[in-house]
C-alpha cells in the first residue's frame, strides 16, 4: 500500500482528491494527515526537478568527496554542520566508503566552485582531503528522467 509520503516523494502535484481515493481515505483526513507530516518535520519542502538542459543555466554543480577528522564530544555532526551552512552546498551526507562527508554544491562557474573548494571548505581544521566531481550531464535525477524515455528502450534478453 501506498503511502502519503511516498505518493508525495513521486508527485507532490498529484491532485489531492486522487491521491485520497488511492488511499482510500477522505480529502480532509488527508489534508490534516499531511499538515501534520509538515508540522512534525517529516515533510521538509516541496522541489521542482529541472532539466537544466532545457533550462539554460551557467551553473556548476560540482560533488565533493572530504575526508575530515571528527571532533571529540561532536563527531562528524558539527563539521558536517558548519559546511552545510554554507549557500553553496545543496546537500551534505555523511557516507561509508573512503570519504567521510558528499557535499553537492551549486556555484555559478567552475571558478567559484574551485574557490569555494580552496577557499571555505579546505580551510576548516578538521577537512584532511577532498576529490571533486563536476556533474557533466544528467540521466535520472530523484527518479525523474532527463534525456531519453526509458520505455523505448528494451533491454536486451538472453538465455
Amino acid at each position: 500500500m501506498n503511502s502519503i509520503v511516498d505518493l508525495l516523494e513521486k508527485n507532490a502535484l498529484m491532485p489531492r482528491d486522487e491521491m485520497a481515493k488511492l488511499l482510500n481515505m477522505p480529502r480532509a483526513e488527508l489534508d490534516a494527515a499531511i499538515a501534520r507530516l509538515e508540522a512534525d518535520g517529516v515533510i521538509l519542502g516541496y522541489q521542482a526537478v529541472v532539466n537544466h538542459e532545457k533550462w539554460e543555466t551557467d551553473k556548476v554543480v560540482a560533488i565533493i568527496e572530504v575526508k575530515i577528522t571528527p571532533e571529540r564530544d561532536g563527531g562528524f555532526d558539527r563539521i558536517a554542520s558548519r559546511i552545510a551552512r554554507f549557500d553553496e552546498v545543496q546537500g551534505c551526507y555523511l557516507v561509508s566508503g573512503g570519504y567521510d562527508l558528499l557535499i553537492i554544491l551549486e556555484a555559478p562557474n567552475l571558478r567559484a566552485a574551485a574557490a569555494f573548494v580552496a577557499e571555505k571548505l579546505s580551510t576548516i581544521e578538521a577537512v584532511q582531503a577532498t576529490a571533486t566531481h563536476f556533474r557533466l550531464k544528467t540521466y535520472k535525477e530523484n527518479g525523474t528522467f532527463h534525456l531519453f524515455d526509458p520505455a523505448s528502450e528494451r533491454l536486451a534478453v538472453s538465455p
